[in-house]
């Protein structure tokens, strides 16, 4: 690889840095944004060589499969989101899919559900779809050979990696749970012994497969050795995935949500994505309040927002699911984005007292909160927006032996099991049960704001369910409250996800006379130490400079720019 970036471009990183500015990296001419500095720099490495934006793309995701092993994949799936520079902008789902042999009631052990079963056994392993959805938008829009995409990644795993410290710290703390699987002892640690800072990680067998990738597209590894090796872990282990799972998978092309915000044009990704459907309603529904005069982190601006989420998380689990398993779906989306449902929400709102969420009502079951995203504008500001998971951090912790990856853990994701629903936050309703061939429900929330024909922001999340809500106030702190890209990242966070019935904040995120504000009102209140990982580009078309802004909620990640 090349290493001429850093001194000549506009870069904001994370590693190592002890800076509290939230000034946004600035470039006139490409900007990549991700949750880690060596795959920011393999994309922008490829806007220097003329690729657009999904070429970048392209790229990073495969670097970070390599760079940002606990949620960087080849053996998850996601969305990706393209806005082109001129024409429509498109929506590619590459979420997971059940295997053939999957029922409702596989997570069920003697009539009884079975935790392990669902989030920690290879049956919670869906069928990967990362490889295949980025080989699906590169050939639709890439300019730069396939090969030269991925060769990147193969470098880095081939050669090795310095381990920085957010990586030693992360490996150290997953390797206990990764005993019971020796190719993942073998892959991240050295006979058992956690890496250091400073280390060197070297994945040939990782190398391998990246290779067979390069080579042959989505055939390299939903096909031939790659493919014998995944079947071969799942029959040792009592997982479902055959290659014929393997061979029938496809990413699917589809229309994004749209939306408006405040005369912004709102682009963000459909079912079975839950998120573009709730930030867009939840958007409709702010819309008709006066942000700026109640005022950014006012008790009556946190109320709104949050009884905005309360309603929206609601809906989302009353009824959302693969749009091909729910008919019927498509309308009530329609309606659920809708700026007349959006009206007939607000007046449920009362600005004085928080609403009651019923415990025999919606709950959600829990995701994994190591998702990824990475953000990309290149020189003819075409955009992308593109988050892709493992689901929990290193998925289910299973490495293919021989191909050097991790598996997943997404079917987590689908309900328990039919009428498991309870208190505690099992749910047992049917748009989301498991059966073959289905995509289970995902909070990813991938998005891109546009006004009068120009790009104007693009951004993701990770973080489980706050993804949403994470997103949803990059927003309003860019659009309401007029932030910089990096101050809207780096400013706190809440969330309220309809069950349970509170609204979590980030510790300081609250002060002591708003907190007492909001109990007045009703609301009950959780502190936690942090919400999502947020990475954005804002174009500022009066200086026509990109300014991209990267989340120190977390170590490594960057915004480079050329």
């Amino acid at each position: 690889m090349r290493l001429r970036l850093l001194a000549a471009v506009g870069v904001l990183a994370t590693a190592g840095s002890a800076t509290a500015t939230s000034v946004p990296a600035r470039a006139r001419n490409g900007m990549v944004a991700s949750q880690n500095f060596v795959a920011s720099q393999v994309g922008v490495e490829v806007l220097w060589d003329g690729g657009n934006a999904v070429d970048a793309a392209v790229a990073t995701a495969f670097a970070l499969a390599v760079t940002h092993p606990s949620a960087g994949n080849i053996g998850g799936g996601g969305f990706l989101i393209y806005r082109p520079p001129t024409g429509t902008p498109v929506a590619y789902d590459f979420r997971e899919t059940a295997p053939a042999g999957s029922s409702p009631t596989m997570f069920l052990k003697d009539g009884l559900y079975d935790e392990d079963r669902h989030h920690n056994s290879h049956l919670s392993v869906g069928v990967p779809g990362t490889v295949a959805g980025l080989h699906m938008a590169w050939k639709a829009h890439g300019k730069l050979p396939w090969r030269r995409l991925v060769a990147p990644a193969v470098t880095l795993a081939r050669d090795g990696i310095m381990v920085t410290d957010g990586l030693a710290r992360s490996l150290k703390e997953v390797l206990p749970e990764m005993k019971k699987y020796p190719a993942s002892v073998a892959q991240f640690s050295r006979s058992g012994v956690a890496y250091e800072m400073g280390d060197v990680l070297k994945q040939p067998e990782l190398a391998r497969t990246l290779e067979r990738i390069a080579d042959r597209g989505p055939a390299g590894f939903y096909e031939g050795e790659t493919a014998a090796l995944i079947e071969k872990e799942m029959k040792a282990g009592g997982g479902l995935i055959t290659r014929a799972d393997l061979a029938a998978y496809r990413a699917i092309r589809r229309e994004p949500l749209r939306g408006t915000y405040r005369g912004y044009d709102v682009f963000s990704m459909p079912a079975p994505s839950s998120g573009g459907t709730a930030l867009i309603e939840m958007l409709n529904v702010l819309e008709g309040y006066d942000l700026k005069q109640t005022g950014f982190g006012g008790a009556a601006t946190v109320h709104l927002v949050a009884e905005t989420m309360r309603r929206a998380f609601a809906d989302r689990a009353r009824y959302l699911g693969d749009p091909a398993f729910n008919p019927g779906l498509a309308a009530t989306v329609e309606r659920l984005v809708s700026k007349e449902y959006a009206q007939e929400l607000r007046r449920t709102i009362r600005p004085d007292r928080a609403s009651v969420s019923s415990p025999s009502s919606f709950t959600w079951p829990a995701e994994g909160s190591q998702t990824t995203h990475l953000s990309v504008v290149d020189d003819a500001r075409g955009a992308v927006s593109l988050t892709y998971t493992l689901e929990d951090s290193y998925g289910s912790k299973i490495v293919v032996p021989g191909g050097g990856f991790l598996l997943n853990n997404e079917m987590g994701d689908f309900n328990a099991g039919p009428g498991l629903t309870d208190d505690k936050g099992l749910i047992g309703t049917d748009p989301n049960l498991a059966a073959p061939g289905k995509r289970m429900l995902s909070s990813m929330t991938p998005t891109i704001l546009a006004r009068e024909g120009q790009v104007f922001l693009v951004v993701g999340c990770l973080g489980a369910r706050t993804i949403i809500n994470t997103v949803l106030l990059t927003v309003l702190n860019v659009v309401d409250f007029g932030m910089n890209v990096q101050q809207a990242i780096d400013a706190p966070r809440f969330h309220h996800q309809w069950l349970p019935d509170r609204i979590q904040h980030e510790r300081f995120g609250l002060s002591p006379d708003t907190m007492e504000l909001l109990r007045a009102k009703g609301h009950e209140l959780r502190e936690v130490e942090a919400q999502g990982v947020a990475e954005a580009i804002l174009y500022n078309t009066r200086e026509n400079l990109l300014e991209g802004g990267t989340d120190r909620r977390a170590p490594d990640g960057a915004a480079i720019g050329r």
